[in-house]
């Protein structure tokens, strides 16, 4: 199991939402720690690899919990 620092209750919020809100989360963690974003659009399983990729955060898992129910974790990187 992951360990998170932070955890981000980005559920109900449509595109482009989650990632702004995840990208602001990350930002108040320090290098190496870890963020847990939680998403209920299915948009977001491309969305937070996509954009963790582009910023060089490592995405460590992603995950579908059930129907319309996702998790990340991340890991602050820069």
């Amino acid at each position: 199991m992951i360990e998170a620092h932070k955890t981000l209750d980005a559920r109900k919020l449509s595109c482009p939402m989650p990632v702004l809100k995840s990208k602001k989360a990350l930002k108040e963690l320090e290098i190496g720690q870890i963020l847990e974003i939680l998403a209920t659009d299915p948009g977001s399983m491309a969305d937070i690899p996509a954009w963790t990729r582009t910023t060089g955060q490592d995405l460590l898992s992603s995950e579908e919990l059930g129907p319309k129910d996702f998790r990340f974790f991340v890991k602050r990187m820069k």
